[in-house]
Formats: C-alpha cells, sequence, structure tokens
C-alpha cells in the first residue's frame, strides 16, 4: 500500500472512531436512570457527608462545652461541687445505675464518682481519689470527658495553691515553666483533618461513573448481541476500540468535573461555623482537581474495558470488576495512614499519586510541574499499553 492510501485509510479509521465515539456518548447520556444513579450516588453523596459531618462536629462541640457535670456521691464532696457552681457549672445528681447505664449507652455523659472519704483526703493534706467513668467507644461521652477533666486539674490546682498559702509558700515558686503554645499551621492545614475525605469522594465517583460506561460499551453490548456485528463492520479494530475508550473517558471526565464542582457550594452547606470558616476548596482548588484526575478517568477507563471485555454478560464483568475497584478504594490508605511521608515514588503509581497531590492541594501546598507531570505521564503510559494489548485482542477476534 502506497503511502498515500495508508494516509487515506488512518484518517478513514479516525473518522470512523469519531462516528463510535458519537454513537457511545449518545447511548451513554441516553440512559438517563444509570445516569441519575451515578450522579446521585457519586456526585451528591459527598457533599451530602460534609453536611452530616458538620452537623455532627456541631453535636460533640454541644457537648464538650456543656455545663452540665453528673457526679455520683454528691454529698461526699462539698467542696468540689463549691468549686464546680464557682465555675458556672451545674452539677447533677448520678442515677444509682449510672455505670450500667454509661455500658449501654443510655448516659451520653461521663460520671464522676466521689468516695466517702474525700474531704478527709483533702482536710489531712492526702490525695482526694475520684474516678471518671467514662465510654472510650460513645464519641459523645468522650467529648464531654475533657471538659470534665479540665474542672477536676483546676480543682486540683487551687487546691495546691491553698495548701502552699497556708503554710507561708509563695504559689508562684512552682511556676518553673511557661508554655506557651502557637498554632504555626494556616487555616487550610488546620482544616485537613476534616477534609481528609474529599479526594476520596471525587475519586470514588470518577470510578463508579466509569465503571458504569464501560461495562456498558463492552460486556453490555455482548450481551446484547451488539458487539460481533460491529467487529465485521470494514472499520479497523484499534479504530472501533479507539472510538469506545474516548467516550468511556469522556463519561469518567463529566462525572470528575461534576463531582468536583458539587463541593464548591459546601461552605453555605455546612452547619458548622468553625469547619464552615475552615473549609477552603474553590474555583482553583477544584481545578486542580480536574487536571489530576483527567489522565486518572483515561485509564480507568482503558482498564475498565480490558477486564469486561474478557466476560460475557454484565454480571460476570461486574464481579470481575470488584477486585478492580477494591484496589482502587483501598490504595488512598496509605496516604491517610501518612499523611505527611509522600515519598517520590508515589508519584509513580495510579490512583495514589493523584490522592496525595489532592490531600496536598487541600492543604494549600500546590504541587510543582513536574509533580502534576509524573501522574499523567505513567496514566497515560499505562492507558496506551492497555489499549495496545485490548486491539490485539479485538483483531485477533475480528480475525476468527
Amino acid at each position: 500500500m502506497t503511502p498515500a492510501r495508508q494516509r487515506a485509510a488512518f484518517v478513514q479509521s479516525l473518522r470512523a472512531a469519531g462516528v463510535v465515539f458519537a454513537k457511545e456518548w449518545r447511548d451513554a447520556l441516553r440512559d438517563r436512570r444509570t445516569l441519575l444513579a451515578v450522579l446521585l450516588g457519586s456526585v451528591a453523596l459527598g457533599p451530602a457527608v460534609l453536611v452530616v459531618l458538620s452537623l455532627l462536629v456541631t453535636g460533640l462541640e454541644e457537648r464538650a462545652a456543656a455545663r452540665d457535670v453528673w457526679v455520683q456521691g454528691t454529698a461526699h464532696a462539698p467542696s468540689l461541687v463549691n468549686f464546680l457552681e464557682r465555675q458556672t457549672v451545674r452539677v447533677r445528681e448520678a442515677p444509682p445505675d449510672a455505670l450500667r447505664a454509661l455500658r449501654e449507652r443510655r448516659l451520653d455523659a461521663p460520671v464522676l464518682v466521689v468516695g466517702p472519704r474525700f474531704e478527709a483526703a483533702l482536710a489531712s493534706g492526702e490525695p482526694a481519689a475520684v474516678t471518671l467513668w467514662v465510654h472510650g467507644g460513645d464519641a459523645r461521652v468522650q467529648a464531654a470527658a475533657g471538659r470534665a477533666g479540665q474542672l477536676l486539674q483546676a480543682f486540683a490546682q487551687e487546691q495546691a495553691t491553698l495548701r502552699l498559702a497556708l503554710r507561708g509558700v509563695s504559689p508562684a515558686g512552682l511556676d518553673v515553666l511557661r508554655v506557651d503554645a502557637q498554632d504555626v499551621a494556616d487555616p487550610s492545614a488546620r482544616a485537613a483533618p476534616w477534609m481528609a475525605l474529599l479526594p476520596f469522594f471525587v475519586l470514588m465517583a470518577v470510578v463508579y461513573g466509569t465503571l458504569n460506561a464501560a461495562l456498558d460499551t463492552t460486556a453490555g453490548e455482548r450481551e446484547r448481541g451488539s458487539l460481533e456485528p460491529l467487529l465485521v463492520n470494514p472499520v479497523a479494530p484499534w479504530a472501533l476500540l479507539l472510538g469506545k475508550w474516548a467516550a468511556v473517558a469522556g463519561v469518567g471526565m463529566l462525572v470528575a468535573v461534576l463531582a468536583c464542582a458539587g463541593f464548591l457550594p459546601a461552605p453555605w452547606l455546612l452547619r458548622n461555623e468553625t469547619l464552615a470558616a475552615l473549609f477552603r476548596f474553590g474555583p482553583a482548588e477544584a481545578a486542580l482537581f480536574v487536571g489530576l484526575l483527567m489522565p486518572l478517568a483515561a485509564l480507568l477507563a482503558a482498564a475498565l474495558m480490558s477486564i469486561a471485555m474478557a466476560c460475557r454478560s454484565v454480571r460476570e464483568a461486574q464481579a470481575g470488576s470488584t477486585v478492580f475497584v477494591l484496589a482502587v478504594s483501598l490504595l488512598p490508605l496509605v496516604e491517610m495512614l501518612d499523611p505527611g511521608g509522600a515519598a517520590r515514588w508515589q508519584l509513580a503509581v495510579p490512583v495514589l499519586s493523584q490522592v496525595v497531590l489532592m490531600s496536598r492541594v487541600l492543604r494549600s501546598e500546590p504541587p510543582a510541574g513536574w509533580e502534576l507531570a509524573v501522574p499523567t505521564v505513567s496514566c497515560m503510559l499505562l492507558a496506551a499499553l492497555l489499549l495496545v494489548a485490548l486491539a490485539r485482542r479485538l483483531a485477533r477476534a475480528t480475525a476468527e
């Protein structure tokens, strides 16, 4: 074949790929039920979880700032009760079955237990023992336990000061060290623990958005019996594959844009003033997120199509892709468990590199140009290798 004919055949194949892309794109957007499930389940889930999280944090803060203290044995500690009341704290007598109620989570606050020798120990200068019952598995109790512990420390400090004053010793002699703690982190870094789930939600939205399109265009067409007639047409297998892959990757990229845009109104949706003030996710952060997720969507499309192409039904393809989706969802744990220890090799690992860089964006640490290039090149290179292998498989299937 002459070079001119080769160029003409190549252009014709590209046109055929464009036709396949347009057809697959229309089919993907025409399935409104699947599209609605992706948008609600993947795109809207993240902002909804943030709203619920803000309500939970607000409840915990209110419990931590509550002015009620449950005490068992108030009659044994009039000095402690007097101190608490002077701190504008309302002392409430704990019920007789407080320990059981705390274990069964019927009581949502810690219980301070005072023994009968409390006042006698204070009068004799001995350490007065108290017990603070908490439930380590109940976040409501844990939130209020910190406040109760601070009150007990303040009472102990006051009693120590009074004992020194009675003996003619200046309490200032005990202040040998003053520690002034200063938080040097900017608001974005302080908000990072609360926003750690944001990259994960965006990532999984792209995964599941790409998954449905990839299964439908490969195993779905084979199950419906429409894939074999396509292979019989005088179209190069690689052109057919290129059109399908571009459509699936386009759906994943569209989901990435929508998922990132869905978090933009989050500051107005959050029901906690502190979280709303610390939440820093604007158009610039969303644009960086989309730039990181675009090449990943291309790789996910190629990988999921490779898995689904070997299956004869959608159900079989769903079972085959379960392990892949599970692996993708577990990779972000590496960054979550060690958020400050990102190594350079992680930038070459797809999925993990995107999560690492998105987390850095949320901490107001914009990545350098080469850091953005490494995951992009690795994703596109792996996607190209998968597409070449898949095109050869289709060519063999066409020849048979």
